[in-house]
């Protein structure tokens, strides 16, 4: 009787209007604001530890390079 397809439209349906009205729940978006914030933290953390790592990099070239001018000039 039914196809395949309808069931499947009818049950698309069903999900576009639970969806939206979760959507329009205050308390969803509060929790999905909280989510979002909290990712945005964490972002924010790793762009941080991420800097630091690179600088630590950055000393450690510079050092190595300062060290092998050093025994290049203690050679001549």
């Amino acid at each position: 009787m039914f196809s395949n397809k309808w069931i499947a439209f009818g049950v698309g349906v069903v999900a576009g209007v639970a969806a939206v009205s979760l959507v329009k729940n205050p308390a969803f978006k509060k929790a999905c604001a909280s989510v979002v914030g909290k990712g945005l933290q964490l972002k924010d953390e790793a762009t941080a530890f991420a800097e630091s790592v690179k600088e630590d990099a950055q000393d450690i070239v510079a050092e190595a390079k300062y060290n092998n001018q050093k025994k290049a000039e203690a050679k001549a």
